[in-house]
């Protein structure tokens, strides 16, 4: 795809030529388990990576191909490689770095699943996290000790929607040579392109904005392709892989050299560990990419109505929004954000957490569930649900509140939006 196309002709075009065989303009869902090869040789070949080509549908696929070589057009990386969910793509991201022993530096600031991975699983294979306040990127330096492999961020914190200054980070981590690993899913690449500002290595969840519409699970993580692997201290990539021909990823691969991790990650978790993404959930991310320039521009601008009506709501205690100009993150987000400030919002309800049972259970055009990034509306109680395996000095440290509540604002008309809202407001104190 020509590097002078506009985001939006990406968003459509990215990584897809007319099928050769039969010119379909549309592209195909290649429903495959395995694919035919040529000759003994070639097989052989295949699998001593001396040609490319299509093996297994666990490592790759036609269908797959076009949505990796869209996201890291789209994002402006280096390769790109999808996975089964987002949680996946975050959990490959950091095994792909880090063996028994290792650490990364981690805000603490993040989407419950990703914490309790970082706090309670990954602690089982012998890899620690140092969680700190991502508020000062001074708290990353101090925690870096010389086990620490990587660092890892969100661009907004889910629940709190704090703003996260990248830059900086990502100074701290390249000061020590270490990659930035950056979860981008409340920004996508619309937002915000995180590797122009310093990530070495991008995570997004696509089943949420990317996909757009509640239809699929997946994940995708994009190698920015400069980081250099050939650091000692990175053993996985420097010492010979005994599983796979003895392969040292960050000198063995000739031109590749410079998507060792990427090309790790498909050759070692993927291959062994299996969470590959179904052919037809891909399809369906390429389906929503094509509109995702247009769906996040209303996403945004409603949710700032959103924020601006409940800012001036007498039963709201707090709201969080990146855009509204008192909101803490507003001026840091302002220097990052072109486009827009997102699609969630939060805000405390007077009243507590009952106030916010019954506020939630009155809601009609919004759905209640644990998602976001829906074109439609939608709505939860983090700290009983996506966040409640976190102790209470967690949800704390993480700014997540008993009465907060979160809000993933769809594109709806925005008139529809706030008078579910008020209505749900006037039934919790009617």
């Amino acid at each position: 795809m020509k590097s002078q196309y506009n985001f939006e002709t990406l968003c459509v075009h990215a990584g897809q030529e007319p099928d050769p065989t039969t010119t379909s303009r549309g592209l195909p869902i290649h429903r495959t388990s395995s694919y035919v090869f040529k000759s003994t040789d070639h097989a052989a070949n295949l699998f001593a990576l001396k040609e490319p080509g299509n093996i297994y549908t666990r490592l790759m696929n036609p269908t797959q191909d076009v949505l990796e070589k869209r996201m890291a057009a789209l994002e402006q990386g280096a390769a790109a490689l999808a996975l089964a969910s987002g949680t996946a793509a975050v959990y490959y991201a950091v095994i792909n770095v880090c063996a028994q022993g290792d650490e990364i530096v981690s805000a603490n600031n993040l989407y419950g699943g990703t914490y309790t991975m970082f706090d309670a699983i990954l602690p089982q294979f012998g890899i620690k996290t140092r969680f700190v306040s991502a508020h000062d990127p001074k708290n990353f330096e101090a925690a870096i000790n010389a086990r620490t492999r990587a660092l890892f961020i969100e661009t907004i914190g889910n629940p709190a929607l704090d703003f996260t200054d990248i830059k900086a980070i990502a100074a701290v981590a390249h000061k020590h040579h270490l990659p930035l690993i950056v979860d981008g899913t409340f920004t996508t690449p619309f937002l915000l392109k995180t590797i122009n500002f310093g990530a070495d290595i991008v995570v997004n969840s696509v089943t949420k904005w990317i996909g757009g519409h509640g239809t699929g699970i997946g994940g995708v993580v994009i190698d920015a392709g400069r980081f250099d692997w050939q650091d000692t201290k990175f053993t996985l990539f420097n010492e010979p892989d005994t599983s796979y021909h003895g392969l040292r990823y960050a000198h063995d691969l000739g031109e590749l050299n410079p998507l060792a991790y990427i090309m790790r990650m498909r050759l070692v978790p993927l291959r062994n560990m299996g969470a590959c993404i179904a052919p037809d959930n891909a399809w369906l991310f390429l389906q929503g990419l094509e509109t995702l320039h247009l769906r996040m521009a209303r996403h945004c601008e409603n949710a700032l109505e959103v924020a601006r009506y409940l800012k001036e709501h007498s039963q709201t205690a707090w709201v969080r929004y990146p855009g509204l100009p008192d909101d803490p993150a507003y001026p840091l987000s302002c220097q990052y954000l072109k486009n827009g400030f997102g699609g969630m919002v939060v805000f405390g309800i007077k009243g507590g957490l009952n106030a916010g049972k019954r506020f939630i259970e009155s809601l009609n055009l919004f759905s209640h569930l644990a998602n976001v990034g829906d074109a439609k509306s939608l709505a939860l109680h983090p700290s009983s649900t996506s966040h409640s395996q976190l102790s209470v000095e967690q949800q704390e440290e993480s700014g997540l509140t008993p009465d907060l509540i979160r809000l993933s604002v769809g594109i709806e008309h925005i008139d529809d939006i706030i008078n579910d809202l008020e209505n749900a407001f006037a039934s919790v104190w009617e």
